[in-house]
């Protein structure tokens, strides 16, 4: 089922009004900027992203970085031309005005030029993997994460989140997260020390990747670093062309 805009606002609505924002704004800061919401989007909504991310797939961008990372990419800007229901819910005013009060901090868009803005990962080929590693905001100020499970058929690839890596004086707490359809993880890029385990043979994971920032402004070195960086290890050089 196809839904309107209109319709997928709804949707999106009731699903953040069907839970308790201050629970959920307490867990996210209770847990250093971090947290998970189960089933949080309702299957009509997740079936139909992930059928546009399915259309996507001759776009993936197979990435190998040795003893880091191996899997499949489709950047921003395939997303932005063949996938109107992912790229509406990332402008979503609703979704935006949500997240900026779990994280005390208005939120911005990513400018049109970052292919990490609006992004798909695809887990595909048997040992697909991400090593442990922050979202670095390359900008002046923050940049936060949202993941949302669209295909989870795999009982051993998971998201591994490690709470507290940055506070010294925290005991580290480790969660190992499927990513189910509807599935939404949230958190600060800088403060979330991640990584996703390998996936087996037979298995499949595809995984929608939002980015939101507080400040749109970076500099030319950081622009320049953060575009090769992509390139070599997400999009490909067709990526750094546009």
């Amino acid at each position: 089922m196809s839904h309107t805009t209109a319709d997928q606002d709804q949707l999106v609505r009731c699903a953040i009004e069907a839970h308790d924002q201050s629970v959920i704004h307490r867990d996210y800061w209770l847990q250093n900027e971090f947290v998970c919401l189960d089933r949080f989007f309702p299957a009509s909504l997740a079936d139909e992203w992930a059928a546009e991310a399915e259309r996507l797939r001759p776009a993936i961008n197979r990435n190998y970085v040795p003893k880091h990372k191996k899997g499949g990419s489709v950047s921003y800007y395939d997303v932005r031309q063949q996938a109107p229901a992912i790229l509406a819910l990332y402008q979503s005013p609703i979704l935006r005005t949500f997240l900026s009060r779990i994280v005390e901090a208005p939120l911005l868009l990513c400018p049109d030029q970052d292919p990490h803005a609006c992004a798909l990962y695809f887990y595909t080929d048997p040992g697909d993997h991400i090593g442990f590693h922050y979202d670095t905001s390359y900008y002046k100020d923050r940049r936060y994460t949202l993941l949302i499970g669209l295909r989870e058929r795999s009982q051993q690839c998971r998201l591994v989140a490690r709470l507290y890596k940055d506070q010294p004086n925290r005991e580290i707490r480790e969660m190992r997260i499927p990513m189910d359809p509807g599935t939404v993880v949230a958190f600060n890029g800088d403060k979330l020390w991640h990584a996703v385990t390998p996936l087996e043979e037979g298995a499949e994971r595809i995984v929608l990747t939002l980015q939101y920032v507080t400040d749109q402004t970076i500099g030319p070195v950081k622009r320049l670093f953060s575009n090769m960086k992509d390139a070599f290890a997400y999009f490909g050089p067709r990526a750094l062309l546009q």
